[in-house]
């Protein structure tokens, strides 16, 4: 059975989307069956990795609001190797469709993952940047949650928010849930401010905080403009390697879990 981790963070421009598509990406290259459900409605990750779809075609918006399943609206990519379900801007309407649902409106994505949960080895879903039903709906489909933490100012702010969301989650909805691990973005070790952020982080989540951190590399930043995850974009950059890195920690931590 396939593990389904939620990217989230709730401060804009902290590196989860970033995260999801290079992520996903990294562990298909890695021979891992996975697939990535795009739940932001700005469908940044959709775009970042070529898949964007249009206003009339099927999106995660059709999977959740209507009676179709991951099938019939996943599209399937070689480069990288993975699947996705994409988002276009329908999906900023749903929040508010949502709340006319009596019962039932938190576990949408979670009925419709279900069905294919053991055909994959990952699924990972990129969240919207805001506490809302969408964002319920992916924590309530999952088995865990990677956060993403940028070396800034503030780092931590966006994250106390989150995880009060996570304790209601996993006492309403989702009781085991967990976190799967706390990812350092943005990171140069030549600052004190990121130094200092680490510490603090580190000093937080402890053992929860990955090994690989990602650094603050400007074809990271670029890729998503061509359409491609970083390993096709530039392969050799740092990006690549930390996320690499990031995916093959992501793999053997599970395997460690399972054993």
């Amino acid at each position: 059975m396939g593990k389904i981790i939620a990217i989230s963070n709730q401060k804009v421009g902290g590196g989860k989307t970033t995260t999801s598509l290079n992520l996903a990406a990294g562990l298909g290259y890695l021979n891992n069956k996975v697939l990535l459900v795009d739940l932001d409605p700005q469908g940044n990750a959709t775009q970042g990795i070529g898949a964007s779809v249009g206003e009339d075609k099927l999106s995660v918006y059709n999977l959740l609001m209507e009676d179709y399943t991951v099938a019939d609206i996943r599209k399937t990519l070689t480069s990288p190797p993975i699947d996705i379900v994409p988002a276009n801007i329908s999906l900023a309407g749903a929040d508010l469709q949502m709340v006319r649902f009596e019962v039932g409106k938190e576990e949408l994505l979670k009925n419709k993952l279900d069905q294919v949960k053991d055909e994959y080895d990952f699924i990972i879903i990129d969240c919207p940047p805001s506490l809302s039903l969408l964002n319920t709906n992916a924590l309530t489909a999952a088995d865990s949650v990677i956060i993403p933490v940028q070396c800034e100012y503030y780092a931590l702010e966006g994250v106390t928010q989150l995880l009060l969301t996570i304790r209601l989650v996993q006492q309403l909805f989702n009781k085991n849930f967990v976190v799967e691990g706390v990812l350092l973005t943005m990171y140069d070790a030549r600052t004190r401010l990121s130094v200092e952020v680490q510490q603090e982080v580190r000093q937080h989540f402890k053992d929860r905080v990955y090994k690989t951190y990602i650094p603050r590399n400007i074809k990271l930043g670029e890729a998503p403009s061509r359409g491609q995850s970083i390993f096709e974009y530039d392969v050799r950059c740092e990006g690549a390697k930390a996320y690499a890195s990031l995916a093959k920690e992501v793999v053997r931590m599970n395997k460690k879990k399972k054993a």
